[in-house]
């Protein structure tokens, strides 16, 4: 019989902090989901009462961490890293929802604390999970990409002013926030780039000012990496996308999620420059529902020495490194 992780959650201003808490209940033969915390009275009314908190007891954070071998940070963004500080100080294995806020030098405290008493960090980067990312992973550890010399992404949508306006509060606006997501997976898969040049624009659109149209370009020996992110691209959301080409073949990802469509192209199959042969991948949808569970799992297995974590601590802190660099605009060498 698994043994059970008992777990909390402390926090429920994160957007994604309702799906976790919903993933982890789901697997009551691997978590014993103790409860959760928070006292923000805006925060518990607008989502104390929804369904995936039903039952649970709410209680103080000290309480919390005395009951729990595991924690779930899901406060809003700017608390996230002192949040986790605490938690792993405490000797507790994270999941850390994204992106690490606070200064560089603050979450590698946490990353420096986690990894000196062996606890698990696990950044909420969700498209680490996403079945056509782990499939593209296995097609370029099996060679069939190649030498892998351009990674294209996009992760636009068509935000409320309401949403905007919340951008506003983060240095580097959309980018901070979704970008994030890719620059995770394109440091996974190239490492750290050479030069980073970030362009941040202000399109104004419904009195908003806040960087919300903005491309990054990451800079590698033979390798390009293109970020586009934007909060004012009507139907951004169905061009989502993460295409990657090697010396020997690609695959585009496109929608991302949620009718996830996934293709693949090699040398063996077109070699004329004016063709559009590709084949089609089958892999499963990467819907809002569920989209987390693979996540939970892992964690658990993480935790129980079951298997190890591939995005390692030291991965984490070039994500952010990488990501704060960009979120500042203009022209870094690294």
């Amino acid at each position: 019989m698994e043994r059970k992780i008992r777990i909390g959650q402390i926090g429920i201003g994160h957007n994604h902090g309702d799906g976790k808490m919903d993933a982890f209940r789901k697997f009551p033969e691997r978590f014993e989901v103790v409860g959760f915390s928070e006292d923000n009275p805006a925060w518990l009314e607008r989502r104390g009462n929804l369904p995936c908190y039903s039952g649970l007891q709410r209680m103080p954070v000290e309480k919390l961490l005395d009951e729990c071998e595991a924690i779930i940070v899901e406060t809003e963004v700017p608390n996230l890293t002192k949040t986790a500080a605490m938690c792993v100080e405490r000797g507790k294995h994270i999941h850390m929802d994204k992106p690490a806020s606070g200064t560089l030098e603050e979450f590698k405290h946490v990353l420096d604390t986690a990894k000196a008493k062996n606890l698990v960090m696990q950044m909420g980067y969700m498209y680490r999970y996403n079945p056509a990312v782990l499939k593209t992973i296995e097609l370029i550890r099996e060679g069939k990409l190649g030498e892998i010399y351009s990674i294209n992404a996009e992760m636009s949508t068509f935000h409320s002013v309401d949403y905007k306006k919340w951008l506003t509060t983060f240095e580097g606006g959309i980018q901070y926030i979704l970008g994030s997501h890719f620059v995770d997976l394109i440091v996974y898969l190239l490492g750290e780039p050479q030069r980073i040049v970030s362009f941040l624009k202000h399109t104004k659109l419904d009195g908003v000012d806040f960087p919300d149209n903005n491309l990054a370009v990451l800079e590698y020996e033979k390798a390009l990496a293109r970020i586009f992110v934007s909060s004012v691209e009507v139907n951004g959301w169905g061009r989502r996308q993460f295409v990657v080409t090697g010396s020997k073949g690609s695959v585009s990802i496109l929608p991302m999620e949620r009718r996830t469509h996934m293709t693949y192209s090699d040398i063996q199959i077109t070699n004329q420059p004016y063709e559009d042969v590709k084949i089609d991948i089958p892999v499963d949808d990467f819907s809002k529902d569920g989209r987390y569970d693979t996540m939970a799992l892992d964690f658990y297995d993480y935790i129980t020495g079951a298997k190890a974590n591939p995005f390692t601590y030291e991965h984490d802190y070039l994500v952010q490194k990488v990501l704060l660099e960009i979120v500042k605009g203009g022209t870094h060498e690294n």
